[in-house]
């Protein structure tokens, strides 16, 4: 059973977690990146089918290809982050489910079926997103998730050849202060939420 967590826990998480657009001069270590995936992989996607594929980009040459791709705001952002994730989609997931999900034929399930195949990679891997982003923060990371690039051109640049589709990307690394705006709204329960 488990127990709830701290607090602190919860603020470094949650509460006090915030979306950083700027970094401190400090570096991110590789066994860091395996730290993240290390939790991330944990965190429940249908059938096991873990569609994410994640791209680290750490060296300049990355971060210059990467930035060129986007918004000008957000190319700034790559090119001053220690790493950037190019969160990524496996259209081809479900080849792997035999290993990852051998109770049943769950590949049988999307073979042949592409709307399938779309909804479930984009679902998951939208999930897998989310893990990475709470998996950062509790090792001590700080992250900043951003659209606003031209997806085609990336999956070109960093996928060609392969089933993989770029979901979505994030710089990596230990927040600057100075670099986030004050908390946007978040409402209270009764706003959003409806029990039934």
């Amino acid at each position: 059973m488990n127990s709830p967590l701290t607090d602190a826990a919860l603020d470094q998480l949650f509460r006090t977690a915030r979306t950083y657009n700027g970094y401190l001069d400090k570096p991110v270590s590789e066994a860091q990146l395996h730290a993240i995936w290390e939790l991330m992989k944990y965190g429940p996607t249908s059938a096991n089918c873990l569609p994410a594929r994640i791209i680290w980009c750490t060296s300049t040459e990355a971060k210059e290809k990467l930035a060129a791709l986007t918004m000008p705001a957000n190319g700034e952002k790559i090119l001053k982050a220690p790493v950037t994730a190019i969160i990524g989609m496996d259209m081809e997931f479900y080849e792997q489910l035999p290993e990852l999900f051998p109770h049943t034929d769950a590949r049988s399930w999307f073979v042949g079926n592409a709307e399938l195949i779309e909804k479930t990679a984009f679902r998951n891997s939208s999930l897998q997103g989310g893990y990475f982003i709470l998996a950062a923060r509790a090792i001590g990371l700080d992250t900043g998730p951003m659209s606003g690039f031209n997806n085609q051109a990336v999956d070109e640049a960093f996928f060609a050849g392969t089933g993989i589709k770029s979901n979505f990307i994030s710089t990596l690394g230990y927040g600057d202060p100075e670099s986030i705006f004050g908390r946007s709204p978040r409402p209270e329960f009764a706003r959003f939420n409806t029990v039934v």
